[in-house]
């Protein structure tokens, strides 16, 4: 019995690859080439006629793409046209750790912004449901200069942080030591929550996020610092819940070159014991 234990930690405690030259285990969207104009409608021609988002499984312009570097494979995703790329398996309860690094590109409607990108988890439905027509529905691992681990709401996605009451037009801002807020889509206070501090590398470097998700609930993790804490994953129509505990994977497309490396995930049966007085 002590042997069937010991086995059974030790295949729980292995991590799988999602990373390979093929990207055998994405898929990929893709939407529009947004101009700094846009205000989320449906994007026109010239003529007034609706464009067509370029769709799934097409990618002309090379937004994705793997090449080795020190005998790594790096996931390139150049950010010019909006959209993502999604695991082909829902996953639930696990531990999600990868590498991101900043290229120098940067695209309309963000070449005067910081560079942005995300993870997005608890992905379902369609893509193209979100205000930049580009995305599931989902929770997301904000990625973005000075800001990663922030938290934002896609579509009617909702969630519940450990984070300061906002006053007037202050964001609000994760901490462990506090309540539960509700954010996302209503009744909350807001789609967005700011991380609570900030652990990114210095430029040129990479930096190593990790996201833990159990049962609704969720941690992200920047460079081994927890900094933010969240629970109750649901999606919201009108005043209904439904919870929101599992689904695809997506990284986004979204204006900016972004460099991700060392993508790996990990099954879990519980949360990790590190993380349970959070909650």
């Amino acid at each position: 019995m002590i042997l069937l234990a010991l086995t059974s930690t030790t295949r729980a405690a292995e991590w799988t690859d999602l990373l390979d030259q093929q990207l055998s285990q994405w898929d990929t969207y893709l939407s529009f080439r947004h101009d700094p104009n846009y205000k989320g409608r449906e994007p026109v021609d010239a003529t007034g006629k609706k464009i067509q988002p370029i769709g799934y499984r097409k990618d002309p312009a090379g937004v994705f793409s793997i090449f080795e570097d020190q005998r790594k494979l790096v996931l390139r995703v150049s950010g010019e046209i909006y959209g993502c790329l999604f695991t082909k398996q829902e996953y639930a309860n696990y531990r999600l750790k990868l590498k991101v690094k900043w290229g120098s590109a940067k695209w309309p409607p963000r070449q005067d912004k910081l560079r942005d990108t995300g993870i997005l988890y608890h992905s379902n439905g369609p893509a193209g449901v979100d205000y930049w027509r580009a995305w599931m529905l989902s929770q997301e691992f904000q990625i973005m200069e000075g800001h990663m681990g922030d938290y934002w709401c896609i579509a009617n996605a909702a969630i519940d942080i450990r984070a300061y009451l906002p006053e007037g037009s202050m964001n609000s801002i994760a901490s462990e030591t506090q309540p539960y807020l509700p954010f996302g889509a209503q009744p909350s206070l807001s789609g967005f929550c700011l991380r609570s501090e900030n652990h990114e590398s210095k430029p040129g470097e990479w930096t190593e996020l990790e996201l833990v998700c159990f049962e609704g609930k969720s941690l992200h993790l920047v460079n081994g610092h927890v900094v933010m804490v969240l629970k109750n994953s649901r999606s919201m129509t009108a005043d209904t819940a439904t919870p929101l505990t599992k689904g695809k994977i997506q990284l986004q497309s979204e204006a900016s070159e972004v460099f991700f490396t060392d993508i790996k995930i990990q099954r879990i049966d519980a949360l990790p014991g590190e993380y349970e007085h959070l909650f």
